[in-house]
């Protein structure tokens, strides 16, 4: 099993790109997460499945200590594996969000239960036993929420979509342009030309000018704190949102704000 990322306080983790499908079920403590289209949270006892090749930021609604979460990844060579030794109904799946929240089913916290004799550690299973705990969640998902199949078992890479919309919803996520290129079924030169076209100016000037044209408003508009904002639009520091806000506006962010 692997871990999620580690934070002391409640705040946006640094995970945002998905690049293999997670199963994610919740002990102790909450999770929100926003994926550019919808808000929504994961409390104790609930679970889904973070996608492969989507986007999401995750923020904690506890503390680290107070936070348990137990995480499966599913990589693809896993679910090629299963799909040789288990006939699937591959049926279609239709949601678009980066996380997709399943039903309840007593099996699924009985299998979390019976997990606590195969740990070796924090988030580490007996590896004797973690192919077959593996397994046994697979069969058991599949049989709870059979349209997990058309999720779980599409091994296509992202289709060709349109750039605007995309980038419009997405442009809060730090990711690289070769991420984003990937994300909307492009090379990385093709993704160059075709943003030229559409904004008349390099992906990187843009991003960094509609991040923080956005954080002028929370800023200006709703007196949200520069400390508070920074993570979310996609500035890995406080110091370095501060003086690319200077150099576009010509002003420090905090002057902005009501004291």
């Amino acid at each position: 099993m692997k871990a999620m990322a580690n934070s002391p306080r409640p705040g946006i983790l640094k995970e945002q790109f998905i690049p293999d499908n997670v199963f994610i079920y919740i002990v102790r403590g909450g999770l929100r997460y926003f994926d550019g289209n919808k808000t929504d949270t994961l409390k104790a006892g609930e679970y889904g499945i973070a996608r492969k090749n989507h986007l999401a930021k995750f923020e904690l609604l506890a503390t680290d200590e107070e936070f348990l979460p137990y995480v499966f990844c599913f990589d693809e060579p896993f679910l090629q594996s299963f799909l040789d030794k288990h006939r699937v109904t591959i049926t279609e799946h239709q949601s678009p969000d980066a996380l997709f929240k399943l039903r309840p089913a007593p099996l699924v916290d009985e299998f979390i239960l019976s997990l606590k004799p195969y740990y070796k550690g924090f988030m580490q299973l007996d590896e004797a036993f973690e192919g077959l705990k593996y397994e046994e969640l697979l069969l058991i998902l599949l049989r709870s929420n059979p349209e997990l199949s058309g999720l779980l078992f599409n091994f296509s890479i992202p289709q060709k979509i349109n750039l605007e919309g995309f980038m419009n919803r997405n442009f809060k996520f730090n990711i690289s342009l070769e991420r984003f290129a990937f994300l909307t079924g492009r090379s990385i030169s093709a993704f160059k030309r075709d943003f030229k076209a559409i904004y008349n100016e390099t992906p990187g000037r843009w991003l960094t000018k509609r991040r923080l044209e956005e954080a002028y408003f929370l800023i200006r508009k709703q007196q949200q704190k520069p400390s508070d904002i920074y993570l979310d639009l996609g500035f890995e520091s406080l110091s370095h949102f501060s003086y690319a806000f200077k150099k576009e506006f010509g002003v420090v962010p905090t002057s902005l704000t009501v004291h």
